[in-house]
């Protein structure tokens, strides 16, 4: 499966868990860790826990396996590597602190797919 493919999948799940504020940068023109990042809010540990079941369930749906989760437990910024798409969700706060999208500002600002 294509890696734009899995970014639709990852978006779609996080709009059905009401996750807010998305965005999906392409990065592949400029980093070798992924070709998308896609990143997004939740209210609170639980609504974050659950966009975060919800993209490894549907993903895994379409074959699609992460390498690597961090962050689940804490809750305040979880993300999910998929190789080709990297997901990020973060607690409010934490998403100001960390600040994603001016870090890679250089990338290419998707809109909805």
């Amino acid at each position: 499966m294509e890696s734009r493919d899995l970014l639709k999948i990852a978006y779609k799940a996080i709009e059905d868990k009401k996750g807010e504020n998305i965005k999906m940068i392409d990065i592949s023109q400029i980093s070798s860790i992924a070709d998308y990042f896609i990143i997004t809010e939740g209210g609170n540990i639980n609504q974050i826990q659950a966009i975060a079941d919800e993209v490894e369930e549907q993903l895994e749906k379409a074959g699609a396996s992460p390498k690597h989760i961090e962050g689940y437990r804490n809750a305040s910024w979880i993300l999910l590597d998929y190789t080709d798409i990297v997901v990020h969700i973060f607690a409010k706060e934490d998403r100001k602190f960390y600040d994603l999208e001016r870090i890679w500002a250089d990338g290419i600002f998707l809109e909805k797919i």
